[in-house]
């Protein structure tokens, strides 16, 4: 039994394989170190055919995707690793895909790395991946995260060199499209294909695994995140808006759409730990293409989406650990979209606003700016617009500091 269901999923990886491939900004390297490597991220962000590609250029190599319902109940490892044996002529290189729906997966595979197998693995649940790795796997494992496409990813679909008006017109398709590869790649419809995929994470990831009796009721706070992408979010407040029982059951529900790699949130900065734990945060989704199908707009509100991409691409950066990010706000409720520290110091401030024409609305970013300047002992200062490129001083109240601008797709 559980060597036919191994050739029927080598079939299934073999035409997968010969499937377009983009390049991704992860590094093949990275999949040679002597260690068991983990690949982390959403659902569907191209994480297996990441690992399948750089396989494919050892000699033999075994694969195992739990997400696979007839693997559900597995519980004898050994006659797994038989099966594994005779499909694949004793591999010595395997890749476990999903590898959170296999019970107490992280036993198994130390007992795999101890005996000389190389292992790829990848998962799409942050906490129940981080919580094992700590626990079982410390100082044995390299993680890598991988996400959908970014922009740069996404251009490689298209093979060639692009003009720089080509490149604006496909960013305006990215902008609201997101980067799921498989849609771009497959020719499918983009919105039907990411309902199908949020609410399969709802359902068969969160609702399954954690015996949630009142599914819609999280299914309503997604909904109403979706609708408030970048806003400021309390425990409480949501519980309000959501007719959720009480603010322990709105921080549960939150931290199960945060482990599947739907949301993202962001601190509010303080020098204090303690202000920052306690302070509200901003809600951010890890892909704009699912903001576009599943939020409930009446208008295209490009701010938003904007800033959301500028988000992705720092949760990226951070995840990395080359970066923390946050968002600062003042008493006078002066507002800058995103700190970035580096190391002991703030390294850059960043504003993103779409429409810098409006001179009421270039005002106001560029005085929080200078505000933010001056508290926080940082002159790296950046506005990401639609289509403004310049640097240029402004001055606030004595105070004289030099931004830049920079349009969204370039800085992507």
């Amino acid at each position: 039994m559980l060597k036919d269901i191994l050739i029927l999923q080598k079939r299934e990886f073999q035409n997968k394989i010969k499937e377009l491939y983009v390049q991704r900004e992860t590094d093949f390297k990275k999949l040679n170190a002597p260690l068991i490597k983990i690949i982390v991220g959403p659902r569907r962000a191209g994480k297996s055919f990441f690992a399948l590609h750089f396989l494919s250029e050892l000699n033999n190599f075994g694969y195992v995707n739990f997400d696979d319902e007839r693997l559900v109940e597995l519980k004898d490892y050994d006659s797994l690793v038989e099966a594994i044996n005779s499909v694949y002529k004793n591999p010595k290189n395997i890749l476990f895909d999903e590898i959170q729906n296999l019970d107490k997966w992280e036993l198994f595979v130390n007992r795999l790395a101890r005996q000389g197998f190389n292992l790829i693995i990848t998962g799409s649940n942050s906490k129940l991946l981080s919580k094992e790795l700590a626990t079982h796997l410390t100082g044995r494992h390299f993680l890598i995260n991988l996400f959908p496409f970014s922009f740069k990813e996404y251009l490689n679909l298209f093979k060639k060199d692009l003009t720089t008006n080509e490149i604006k017109n496909k960013f305006d398709e990215y902008l609201f499209e997101g980067g799921y590869p498989e849609p771009k790649i497959k020719k499918i419809d983009n919105k039907d294909y990411l309902i199908s995929l949020f609410d399969s994470i709802i359902y068969k990831d969160i609702v399954r695994r954690y015996n949630i009796r009142n599914p819609n009721k999280i299914n309503d706070l997604a909904y109403y995140l979706m609708s408030n992408i970048s806003n400021e979010y309390s425990f409480n407040s949501l519980k309000k808006l959501t007719s959720i029982e009480s603010s322990h059951t709105v921080e549960k529900y939150l931290e199960y759409l945060e482990e599947g790699f739907i949301f993202f949130n962001v601190k509010r900065f303080s020098y204090k730990v303690k202000e920052q734990l306690s302070s509200i945060k901003k809600i951010y989704c890890i892909d704009n293409g699912f903001i576009s199908s599943k939020s409930f707009r009446t208008s295209p509100d490009y701010g938003r989406l904007y800033e959301n991409l500028v988000a992705i691409k720092l949760k990226k950066l951070e995840l990395d650990n080359k970066i923390n990010f946050y968002y600062w706000k003042n008493q006078q409720q002066q507002e800058v979209d995103f700190v970035i520290k580096k190391g002991l110091r703030v390294h850059k401030l960043i504003q993103v606003c779409y429409d810098v024409d409006n001179l009421k609305t270039k005002n106001r970013e560029v005085r929080a700016l200078i505000s933010a300047s001056k508290e926080l002992k940082c002159k790296n200062l950046l506005i990401i617009t639609r289509d403004k490129e310049m640097k240029k001083s402004f001055e606030w109240f004595g105070i004289k500091r030099k931004i830049k601008f920079i349009p969204l797709w370039k800085w992507l």
